[in-house]
Parts: C-alpha cells; sequence; structure tokens
C-alpha cells in the first residue's frame, strides 16, 4: 500500500528527534532548481506571489537563501519530523514505534511543491511553496506542469502488481498525480462530522482525521481495501450509508 499526505505550512525544526535514521529526495535535484529560482525573488515578490503576510515573506527569503546542499543532519531533518500541521498531530509520527516508522518509510509519501515527493525520513530544509502556486520553471507557469509527470511515474514506479493507493491528500495536493495513469485501484477517503444536525466535511478536523487514518493504516502494515475500511479512532468509522462511491468512502464522527 501507498499511502499520500499533504505536506504543512507550519514546521518544527526543534523538538529532539526520536531516531537518527534518515535518506535522501528523490528529487533533490529539482528542488535545487526551484530554490535557486526562488532565491532570486525579494521578501516583496514573495509576499505577492505567495499571498502571505510581510513577517512570512521576510521569514521564507531567510529560508530561500540559506537552503544548502548537500543536506545534513545539522542542516535538515526528516520530512515527517519536521511538519506540524493538523495532517500530522493525527498521525503523531514521534510516538511511532521504531517498526512502524520503517513502515512508513516503505508505505507513506508526502507530496511537497518544493522537493516533489518525499519518504517519511527523506531530509528537507525550511521551505515554503505551496502545490498551488503559480510558480515554475522553464516556461512551465504552475508547479503541476512541473512535477505531475515526474510524480506520475516515479509513483507507479514505486507500485508493486495490484498495490493499493489510499489518498490522503488535499485536493490541492492530490491534483499534482494523475491517479488514472497509475493503473491501479485507489481510493480517497472522506471524513465528516455532524453539524448543526448535518454531516459535514470540517477541514480541522478532516486534515487530523486523514492524518489519524495515516498512523491506522502504519501501525496495522494495511494492505487491502478492507484494512481501510476497518479504520476506527477518536469517533470515526467507516458509514457505508453515507458511501455512494466505493472509492470514495465515508467515515463519520
Amino acid at each position: 500500500m501507498k499511502i499520500l499526505i499533504s505536506p504543512a505550512k507550519s514546521l518544527d525544526y526543534k523538538s529532539s528527534l526520536p531516531i537518527a535514521a534518515h535518506s535522501e529526495p528523490a528529487f533533490l535535484s529539482e528542488a535545487i532548481q526551484l530554490n535557486a529560482s526562488l532565491k532570486t525573488k525579494s521578501p516583496a515578490e514573495l509576499q505577492k506571489l505567495m499571498h502571505i503576510s510581510e513577517k512570512l515573506a521576510e521569514l521564507n527569503w531567510e529560508r530561500n537563501q540559506k537552503f544548502t546542499t548537500p543536506f545534513t543532519t545539522a542542516n535538515a531533518r526528516p520530512a515527517v519530523f519536521a511538519f506540524n500541521g493538523d495532517v500530522y498531530s493525527g498521525l503523531d509520527a514521534y510516538s511511532l514505534s521504531e517498526n512502524a516508522l520503517g513502515i512508513a518509510q516503505q508505505n507513506l509519501r508526502i507530496l511537497s511543491g518544493l522537493y516533489g515527493i518525499l519518504k517519511p525520513l527523506d531530509l528537507m530544509q525550511p521551505y515554503r511553496l505551496e502545490m498551488g502556486t503559480s510558480f515554475g520553471l522553464n516556461g512551465q507557469k504552475s508547479l503541476y506542469a512541473f512535477w505531475k509527470q515526474e510524480l506520475t511515474t516515479h509513483l507507479k514506479n514505486e507500485l508493486s502488481s495490484s498495490e493499493l493507493v489510499v489518498n490522503l491528500a488535499s485536493k490541492e495536493y492530490a491534483s499534482a498525480i494523475d491517479f488514472d495513469a497509475l493503473n491501479t485501484s485507489v481510493i480517497h477517503p472522506v471524513f465528516k462530522d455532524f453539524k448543526n444536525g448535518k454531516l459535514k466535511i470540517i477541514s480541522f478536523f478532516a486534515k487530523k482525521a486523514r492524518g489519524l487514518m495515516t498512523r491506522h493504516l502504519i501501525e496495522t502494515n494495511a494492505q487491502t481495501t478492507e484494512d481501510v475500511l476497518a479504520f476506527a479512532s477518536d469517533g470515526y468509522t467507516f458509514n457505508e450509508t453515507e458511501t455512494t462511491e466505493a472509492t470514495q468512502p465515508v467515515f463519520v464522527r
């Protein structure tokens, strides 16, 4: 099984790491190219490009300038311990066993605007470059144009025969993959909560639920659709009645 999740805007480069193991991103050369272009942009240009505050623009200008290779444990951090958003709160990688982290390294992939696709233990330096940013190289106007074929081919080559893909990434990041071209089964779980008497997708809760499901799939070394549907955590359970498409199972709380 391959599990896809999004990165996070908030980062943690201070917490103690639970393990020393690490790996190198598959698309580091492409990240270097993208960073070289980002380095030419002023804080004001970054603010306009990324629709962020002046303070965040200054921070990310500094990050772009400090980006350097080779990546080492002194200047970079494994991705799954660097991202610090709602999905990663649900995943809680710091409390995973060493065996579970090994399964995560095999099965979990993090989509990224700068790094393309990351294994959990791939070293990364701090950055901000959302996949939906109107930014590209070599005449391309978007990161989707830059990444889509590369990432789809890479993921397809990683898949074994009939290996299941579970897409827990946001629409913004999932759009960087041509799922039809993978030629395998893909599941896109949906998480809904009751609010004012109606079932709705509530972004904050759905993001955490994606992390919780990711953890479930890793800890159980899930392989099948049935393993996905068995997810039951923080009040969420599979709801067959609400599920209208088999490829989009709905989990309700």
